[in-house]
């Protein structure tokens, strides 16, 4: 059975720099998948690979059996796959409705004359486009924002907007960057929260760098950890919870340090 997600020997060199080496992993449709390790493991990197911001130097990616690897980074939005990423990239001088409907982009067919004259098939896409972004504040609760622009918001309000941005695009993979870094504790438990209602009652696949292991304990399905490029150990968080390498390389120092 073909995964949904396929890394093959991935490896990715900056000048004498491997910043990934040889990692192989497999996700499969509607898991929450999270990836841990600490500062400089290569988590990021490994998450531009997949999302085309960088080209292998070796291996493959393969997504629903499609080969990523030469792919450019627009075409992966047609394809299902979209993403946060840790440092916000939202429009702040636009509104949560207009930063929303960027996401709705993938989506549009029509050519510039019917564009022009928002008729036909112009107007039955910004119509849909409309209905989906309101189905999306409405899942994310933030009705009572969604006239305000974005730079105007709380840091956390602004991480929904990017996370609802990114669902605007209806994918099948989600690919979530340090989430709720930055955020407090009720916001974390949001995002929590709407992570597992992504899974249970949209069928999404979610696959997330992630800090937070009280969130990657509670949420994910499985796990897998990378320290210096490596992948060092995965399996179900309590497994990697109890790998003497994990807690050698990542949850011992955080232990440690708590």
């Amino acid at each position: 059975m073909t995964a949904f997600l396929e890394l093959h020997g991935v490896v990715k060199r900056f000048g004498g720099l491997v910043a990934v080496n040889d990692v192989s992993l497999s996700v499969e449709q509607g898991q929450i998948y999270s990836l841990i390790g600490p500062n400089g493991a290569g988590k990021t990197t490994l998450f531009n690979l997949i999302s085309a911001v960088f080209r292998p130097t070796e291996g493959r990616i393969l997504f629903q059996g499609q080969d990523l690897t030469r792919l450019p980074t627009h075409a992966l939005a047609r394809l299902g796959i979209a993403r946060t990423f840790q440092n916000l990239a939202v429009f702040k001088h636009e509104t949560v409705v207009n930063n929303l409907l960027v996401g709705m982009h993938s989506h549009l067919r029509s050519g510039p004359v019917a564009a022009a004259l928002f008729w036909g098939r112009t107007r039955r896409e910004e119509i849909a486009a409309r209905e989906r972004v309101e189905e999306i504040i409405d899942f994310l609760e933030i009705e009572d924002i969604r006239d305000h622009p974005v730079g105007t918001l709380s840091y956390g309000q602004q991480k929904r907007v990017e996370l609802g941005r990114a669902l605007a695009i209806s994918p099948k993979l989600l690919l979530i960057d340090e989430m709720v870094s930055g955020m407090n504790q009720e916001e974390r438990e949001d995002i929590a929260r709407f992570i597992l209602d992504l899974k249970d009652e949209l069928g999404m696949t979610v696959f997330m760098v992630e800090h937070d292991m009280g969130i990657v304990m509670d949420i994910s399905d499985h796990v897998c950890v990378m320290n210096y490029g490596r992948k060092i150990a995965e399996g179900t968080p309590a497994e990697v919870a109890a790998n003497q390498a994990v807690i050698d390389a990542y949850l011992g120092s955080s232990r440690s340090a708590a």
